[in-house]
């Protein structure tokens, strides 16, 4: 086993979050994935981080699967495989990987030199027993439990073999199994029930979780028998930090001016004027990591009335104005996306003429399909209803910003006739609406490694809850052409056939006005200087500290 290098301990007050925004910091150093390097590691200390997605209900990602599992899921579990910069997979817990000839089955071939925290040996078995987890209905799995629906089993061949046996072919599965929401776990960790492992997840990662806070802090500490980083990682061995202060600092400006004030070296979710200044020399650095899969989006459901009618559909998106929004709301942080899929997917498709604000266009639609008297606001009425679309919007997942470009939304939907009812939720109430269909329009962020997520978002399988309850169709397509594009895309291994599949499938989802892009997920964090050799992990965006460490 490999020791912990010999720390330079340093001592640093942990001290008070700053409440207050100060102004007028600048930042530097603009990076895509990583923050740079400029001297020696430096061993020891305790990395404060301050996140803004919503503190999990369960530190378990196999639980459910969300966003903010998955950040800090990241520090202390590792996947059987990871993805580098190129979007090529790679060895993690798994060395190897072979496909059968009919691809009905996959071996892989297991590191044999690794232990959970608990002392119990990572094996095959262990692998068994972590699909089967995620499969049982009992564990409420939802994204992992989507991303395992064509694996049937894992048998052991050997210790450090374990077959995937499919009932299809997946030409998704290493991208699925480099995820999070799909790591490895101590057996005899998820043995204990799923209460006591929410509390904490035990892993093979570079850091243990010594303490959960709640609606304050989780406290990690150092890994001093780490031995399994990822392929493409920095150094091998147990990681340079001493700790990690995982706080959890919903406001905005609350988490800068503490990242102002010398609090925390580490902050997520900052709002856009603040990143603009990167363009400026200053203080801070930013590390920018769109997160791969799905684009934000705002999705129609075409299930119930009125976008029920495609041409109220088309009509919703034909009228409202994004592009003036994300101009001013962004700052050149966010591009707009015409896509269904994230820029950073090599098989992203846009066709940018189908988004064109046209109100002309917008009212002769709304007068065809029969909605043609208005009340004295303005909203249209057809049948003696009124034209209302109820739009539910996480306060844990929107950044102000992104409110606001929703208020633009309204205001140019409004024009055409719409009346578009914004409800700021948490997000416990906003899966409550989403859950009884209380909705005609909502923006859900869906994060999956590969194209495999149109799958997930818009094949009529997906209009069925998966176990935690949620349903990822939320525009509730359902066209057997759709669904056949999609089922061939994943089940063959000719990449031409697959792109192109994927290319068709596209055309329809956006051609039938489904959804409307806005731009991609945003991963941004800013990093204090002393905060050297962090990245973006290139799988699904989460920030990695294995490799990171408080320069003097």
């Amino acid at each position: 086993m490999r020791t912990a290098p010999t720390p330079a301990r340093r001592s640093r007050p942990v001290g008070l979050l700053a409440v207050a925004l100060a102004g007028g910091v600048l930042l530097s150093g603009c990076q895509a994935g990583e923050a740079p390097v400029s001297e020696d590691p430096v061993a020891g200390g305790t990395l404060r981080y301050a996140s803004g997605d919503a503190e999990p209900t369960c530190l378990d990602p196999h639980v459910g699967g969300n966003y903010p599992q998955a950040l800090l899921a990241s520090q202390f579990l590792e996947s059987l495989v990871s993805r580098d910069e190129s979007g090529e997979i790679i060895p993690w817990l798994a060395e190897s990987w072979e496909p059968s000839a009919d691809g009905l089955s996959w071996d892989f071939t297991l590191r044999d030199d690794v232990e959970f925290t608990d002392g119990t040996p990572f094996d095959a078995e262990a692998v068994k027993v972590n699909m089967e987890h995620l499969k049982d209905p009992a564990t409420q799995s939802s994204t992992g439990y989507l991303a395992l629906g064509k694996v049937d089993r894992v048998e052991v061949v050997a210790p450090d073999v374990a077959r995937f046996v499919l009932t299809a072919p997946d030409s998704a599965l290493l991208e699925s199994l480099s995820q999070p929401w799909l790591a490895i776990e101590s057996p005899e960790g998820l043995a204990r029930g799923m209460e006591e492992n929410c509390e904490a997840p035990i892993g093979t990662g570079a850091f243990i979780v010594d303490g959960w806070v709640k609606q304050e802090r989780v406290s990690l500490v150092r890994n001093d028998e780490y031995v399994s980083p990822p392929a493409d990682a920095a150094h091998e061995g147990p990681a340079y930090l001493e700790a990690i202060d995982w706080r959890f600092v919903p406001d905005a400006a609350s988490r800068y001016a503490a990242l102002q004030g010398g609090q925390v070296d580490v902050i997520d979710n900052p709002q856009p004027d603040t990143i603009a200044a990167a363009d400026e020399s200053g203080a801070f650095t930013w590390i920018d990591a769109p997160r791969p899969g799905a684009s934000n989006r705002i999705e129609l459901n075409s299930s119930q009335a009125p976008f029920d009618d495609e041409r109220v559909r088309e009509a919703f998106i034909a009228a409202v104005d994004v592009n003036d929004g994300i101009d001013a709301l962004y700052f050149g942080t966010a591009g707009r996306s015409y896509s269904a899929l994230s820029s950073v997917e090599a098989l992203a498709y846009s066709e940018p003429e189908l988004f064109t604000t046209d109100l002309d266009r917008a009212n002769a639609l709304l007068d065809e399909a029969g909605w043609t008297e208005r009340d004295d606001d303005g909203t249209r009425m057809k049948d003696g209803a009124s034209l209302v679309l109820r739009f539910p919007v996480s306060t844990n997942q929107s950044v102000p910003a992104e409110q606001s470009l929703f208020e633009q939304v309204q205001a140019t939907a409004k024009e055409a006739g719409f009346d578009v009812q914004i409800s700021l939720l948490d997000l416990s109430s906003w899966y409550g609406a989403l859950f009884a269909h209380e909705y005609e329009i909502v923006s859900a962020p869906y994060t999956k490694v590969g194209p495999d997520v149109l799958r997930i978002l818009y094949h009529s399988d997906s209009i069925t809850p998966a176990p935690s309850g949620y349903f990822a169709n939320l525009a509730q397509v359902d066209d057997p052409e759709i669904d056949a594009l999609l089922s061939g895309a994943a089940s063959t291994s000719d990449p031409a056939e697959r792109a192109a599949q994927y290319e068709e499938a596209q055309r329809l989802i956006l051609g039938g006005h489904y959804l409307l892009p806005l731009y991609d997920q945003q991963n941004s964090f800013l990093l204090s200087p002393e905060v050297q050799g962090a990245r973006a992990l290139p799988t699904v965006s989460t920030p990695s500290f294995s490799d990171a460490w408080l320069a003097e």
